[in-house]
């Protein structure tokens, strides 16, 4: 009798653990899904990487976004000054296809400057550029009617994450016989925080009335870069006039940005341009 018994426990035992081992899993995560699903739950974790895009310092989005203007068109008064020496490069580096400079279609994402803030945006970059005296108080403000607004990207094709969206403000050219005196011509504004690289601008003012060091120091504080150090050369065949002075700032790695401040006699026009 005492067998019997015996054998009978062990056998429920037998059957209790192949019933918990085939439907055991399956009531448990039913209890877990019921406690998980439909119900809002935070978990902190920790983050793999920036994204896309991500937070590069001053000096970074500078050089990127040289090295990707580089590769474009000159300026509307570089083109109509054909002053060419040979072949000479006129100090654009060969950019063996590494940097792009592409519009964007999908316009602005996220916190950037819109089609309909950038006029704006503009006019109060130039009112901080008159401020702090890189361009005269004679320089006009930009509208829609007037001037042409489009948003691209500078990209470094090797590391995409490394990009600067910026606006590119210009002179419409569908207004003939324009007058274009004490205006920009154009320009190239940051589209985060509206911060303007490089312009192009008809003043009254002559190049000797322009201070080469004090516009690149108080340039470099608005921008908020280091220091820049005097670029030495002796080829006066840099830029397409000989009135003018670079400047060099430290970029990404051992590399370097060029910033020039130059003057288009006969025009009267006062540029500061990266490269």
């Amino acid at each position: 009798m005492r067998n019997t018994a015996r054998y009978f426990a062990v056998f429920l035992a037998v059957v209790l653990v192949i019933a918990v081992s085939i439907w055991g899993p399956e009531a448990l995560a039913k209890y877990k899904d019921k406690g998980i699903l439909n119900e809002p739950h935070i978990e902190l974790v920790m983050e793999a990487g920036e994204g896309y895009r991500y937070q590069m310092n001053a000096n970074e989005k500078l050089y990127i976004l040289s090295r990707c203007l580089g590769s474009q068109a000159l300026s509307e008064s570089e083109n109509s000054l054909t002053f060419y020496a040979g072949n000479a490069s006129l100090g654009y580096e060969d950019l063996e296809g590494s940097y792009a400079f592409v519009r964007k279609y999908n316009g602005p994402s996220g916190n950037e400057i819109t089609d309909g803030q950038i006029y704006a945006a503009c006019n109060e970059g130039l009112a901080m550029l008159k401020e702090l005296n890189i361009l005269p108080g004679d320089v006009r403000d930009v509208n829609a009617a007037s001037y042409n607004a489009t948003l691209y990207s500078a990209i470094d094709v090797l590391e995409p994450r490394n990009n600067v969206a910026v606006w590119k403000m210009e002179l419409s050219n569908s207004q003939k016989n324009a007058d274009k005196e004490n205006r920009l011509i154009d320009a190239y504004i940051d589209a985060d925080d509206g911060k303007i690289y490089e312009f192009y601008a008809r003043t009254s003012l002559l190049w000797g009335d322009i201070d080469t060091d004090a516009i690149i120091e108080a340039w470099g504080n608005y921008m908020g870069l280091d220091t820049p150090a005097a670029y030495e050369s002796d080829n006066p065949l840099l830029e397409t006039t000989p009135y003018f002075k670079k400047y060099v700032f430290s970029g990404m790695g051992d590399d370097r940005t060029i910033v020039t401040v130059g003057y288009y006699e006969g025009i009267n026009e006062i540029f500061l341009k990266i490269s």
